[in-house]
């Protein structure tokens, strides 16, 4: 990723520090302090070397002045010890600070991320697979956290600390100096080589994290399926060939790494000898001779030198790593494809349930049409049905019609108002739709029912009843008995009289039910149908079945073929017309 494609990245990551510039520029105060206290140590022991060790051991007199501290080796020694103690409590300080602002900043991403996520359209959901998605509301905003934490004060801190250095370096002896600064080149020439390697490599492993987190959970949804059919070995040899090709990239990455680190303390080595041999030369020539203690700080500054270049070198790795994630994250944030009129303004009122689409087509992928040409009127409280074989398009219209996809011709109209006027809360709020493969969330009954809805117990209560979903329930504790993950201790049955129960809780203005009866025996049928009856009283109802004694007393009856209404009319004109609907009737009946 070269640095013009890298601009889009780290302003947006920049912009997320803005709230949190005060905490920042305290936590740059506090690095200067922690390096100034590694830079003022060496220094220090200079002085007590040179001033006062070295006349000591020659019989000299001790050459005393400046800062009173430094007019002893007592001085000196609590001169030191203070260094350090302030230096440590910076250190200590800054951390603490650091983590909270990083971990305020991952907070707000991951929440930003995870509310995008829920705003995605269901295209995009499907393109994109729950892997990738999980990948970065996890892994990814995990990365980022070396970004903030450890590479960006830490950026500041190890530049901050090679000037200082530098400086030192200078002003204590030049020529020492610039035979140290020899060894940057080598060290710039080795990064550049690796970084290319690194780049690739962070691309490949994020994506193999992605695959492997999509497939586990793939695997984990539908495990009865895979214990039903035997298929353990062959999930398990697909998740073994995905690790071994993670494993690869991760070797790959311990290789570069560990080949950096070494080849950068044999650098540092060689410096200090040629410091070394460097200082024992010009202590022998007339341009003055080099002391004891200025040696001894060099040796103590080379160290420290390469350090922040070692550290520096080592936070590529984490650079590369957190540019990948945060170009995966925002390339997901702003692809533009999300639903942002959830929180636009638009038209608000209390549906009265006149449903119409007007010569509605609507493809999912590309121009194979899976609606061709619908049209239809339902009138308030009235009662239509929609039957047909596997594919005929039956269920997209409840897709649509809930705002999930958007038909790529034609229009829909609620009370005489295009569908996309209306705010999505709004509209989705008074429709209330009966799925035939029920979602059930890890908590109570009352929670699956409520949907987070402001619905008291009391109406929890009377829908359970009306859904004839209470036997049930009462026998497993009430309402605030616990539900497992997706609902997996109940039958198919009890789901489905949840499912109905959640819809009749909402109150909606219009109801729709996808195959809402089909997995329910024919005497709770009974009840159920008689509870729709009472609730849809006064509201619009739009059945999907293929159980058509259902529908018998539905006002209007759609036969759909391949996308196009070939029939329609009530129970009684379709039989007399002895067509297409007449011929399932006399099927099933048969």
């Amino acid at each position: 990723m070269q640095l013009r494609e890298k601009s889009h990245v780290v302003k947006p990551l920049l912009g997320l520090m803005r709230p949190y510039v005060p905490q920042i520029l305290l936590c740059v105060v506090l690095v200067m302090l922690f390096n100034g206290a590694d830079l003022i140590k060496p220094w220090i022991m200079e002085i007590a070397v040179d001033d006062y060790l070295t006349a000591m051991v020659a019989g000299e007199p001790v050459q005393t002045g400046g800062f009173f501290l430094f007019q002893s080796l007592t001085g000196l020694g609590v001169s030191y010890f203070l260094v350090v103690i302030v230096g440590a409590l910076a250190s200590v300080l800054q951390a603490r600070l650091l983590a909270r602002v990083c971990q305020s900043i991952l907070n707000t991403m991951r929440l930003k991320l995870f509310d995008h996520i829920h705003r995605l359209r269901l295209t995009d959901l499907d393109d994109i697979g729950s892997g990738r998605l999980l990948t970065r509301a996890t892994n990814d905003v995990e990365a980022l956290n070396e970004f903030y934490n450890d590479v960006l004060i830490g950026l500041f801190r190890d530049i901050f600390l090679l000037i200082g250095i530098i400086v030192m370096m200078l002003n204590m002896n030049w020529r020492l100096a610039l035979m140290a600064f020899t060894a940057v080149p080598l060290i710039l020439i080795i990064t550049f080589l690796c970084r290319g390697a690194l780049h690739r490599n962070f691309v490949k492993m994020k994506a193999l994290i992605s695959r492997i987190n999509g497939f586990i959970a793939e695997s984990l949804s539908g495990i009865r399926v895979i214990q039903a059919f035997g298929r353990e070995k062959e999930k398990y040899d697909e998740l073994h060939d995905l690790n071994l090709k993670y494993r690869k990239t991760t070797m790959t990455q311990v290789a570069i790494n560990s080949f950096m680190r070494p080849v950068m303390e044999v650098v540092n080595a060689l410096a200090i000898v040629l410091i070394l041999l460097f200082g024992w030369h010009l202590a022998g020539q007339n341009t003055g001779a080099v002391e004891v203690g200025v040696l001894f700080a060099f040796t103590t500054y080379i160290k420290q030198f390469f350090e922040p270049i070692n550290d520096l070198a080592e936070k590529y790795n984490s650079v590369q790593s957190a540019m990948v994630s945060a170009d995966r994250i925002f390339s997901l944030l702003n692809d533009g494809r999300t639903l942002e009129d959830l929180d636009a303004p638009g038209h608000e009122a209390a549906i009265v349930g006149r449903v119409e689409f007007r010569d509605v087509w609507f493809a999912y992928v590309g121009e194979d049409w899976v609606l061709k040409g619908l049209s239809f009127t339902a009138e308030p409280g009235e009662k239509l049905a929609f039957v047909g074989a596997t594919g005929a398009g039956k269920t997209t219209v409840i897709n649509l019609l809930s705002r999930f996809y958007t038909p790529q011709r034609g229009q829909i109209l609620i009370d005489g108002v295009p569908i996309e006027e209306w705010t999505l809360p709004c509209l989705r709020s008074q429709i209330a739709v009966v799925l035939q493969d029920v979602f059930l969330f890890a908590g109570t009954i009352a929670d699956n029912v409520r949907v987070h809805a402001d619905i008291t117990d009391e109406n929890i209560e009377r829908a359970l009843a009306l859904s004839h979903a209470s036997e049930f329930v009462n026998r497993l504790g009430g309402i605030h008995a616990q539900v497992a993950e997706r609902g997996a201790t109940f039958s198919t049955g009890e789901r489905q009289l949840l499912s109905f129960a959640r819809a009749i809780a909402h109150q909606p203005a219009i109801l729709v039910l996808d195959e809402a009866t089909a997995n329910i025996d024919s005497k709770t049928e009974l009840l159920v149908q008689r509870s729709i009856e009472s609730i849809s009283e006064g509201r619009t109802a739009i059945f999907i079945a293929h159980r058509l004694s259902t529908i018998r007393n539905c006002d209007k009856i759609f036969v759909l073929d391949h996308g196009e209404v070939i029939e329609s009319g009530s129970h009684e004109e379709l039989m007399a017309k002895n067509g297409a609907y007449a011929k399932m009737v006399a099927g099933v009946e048969a």
